[in-house]
């Protein structure tokens, strides 16, 4: 068994130990994005956390493939602008002045800087400790996504419907760039992400939404201006 594995094994266990409750995973699940590239020498070993992480039951990963990278001699088959946009959403709101890979940003508050379990399952475990504030309901019906929502408590903030899909699993072989030769499994890989619609969060939450493919499907309802997430859920 690697270092690597012997660390996650053991932060699993522990989180597993110190978080016992009987809740709903869908109104309690903690998002967890990564910002990732395939560019990024740095990167294979948190794809290799984020591929752990991707498994529990207990939180929505998802992977976000940038393109700033691209430059280097490799084109990220999965970069998309729009990531990296929303990374910068967060670097603005948070102060900082620049974005980097790889990134982890925890429920759209908490940001750790490359690939470090111990603190990401931390993060994790504080963030499943924070009383819900909505409940958040998603169905599929065929190509349709009903969404429903109760009003938040606490104070109420313009929201933003975030909808996206994901890709489960897709093996990538890396044949140029600082990645050259490696073979890597890449997990959740974002894609079609879109804004679906605004909240005022005043009376309950109700729409529908059509979906691109027939991947799983993630939504999240998030403060505004790259505010925490709020709820989220994930339907297959």
């Amino acid at each position: 068994m690697t270092r690597i594995s012997n660390i996650l094994t053991a932060a699993f266990l522990g989180l597993t130990a110190s978080v016992a409750l009987p809740v709903a995973a869908e109104q309690r699940a903690v998002v967890v994005e990564l910002y990732t590239s395939q560019g990024c020498s740095s990167c294979p070993p948190a794809d290799v956390i984020f591929n752990e992480l991707a498994e529990r039951d207990d939180v929505i990963a998802i992977a976000l493939h940038v393109d700033y990278w691209d430059y280097i001699g490799w084109k990220d088959e999965f970069g998309d602008p729009a990531h990296a946009d929303r990374q910068r959403a967060y670097a603005n709101t948070a102060g900082r002045r620049s974005i980097y890979t790889p990134e982890m940003v925890v429920n759209g508050q908490t940001d750790i800087v490359g690939a470090k379990p111990m603190k990401l399952f931390n993060a994790i475990a504080e963030h499943k400790e924070t009383p819900v504030a909505m409940t958040l309901d998603v169905a599929r019906d065929g190509k349709m996504l009903n969404v429903k929502g109760t009003v938040p408590r606490g104070k109420v903030v313009p929201m933003e419907i975030h909808v996206l899909e994901v890709t489960p699993v897709h093996i990538s072989k890396i044949s140029r760039g600082e990645n050259r030769g490696k073979t890597i499994k890449y997990s959740n890989i974002a894609h079609n992400w879109r804004i679906a619609g605004t909240w005022d969060g005043k009376s309950p939450l109700e729409m529908s939404v059509d979906t691109i493919t027939d991947d799983p499907v993630v939504v999240l309802v998030q403060e505004a201006g790259a505010g925490p997430i709020i709820a989220a859920a994930r339907v297959n």
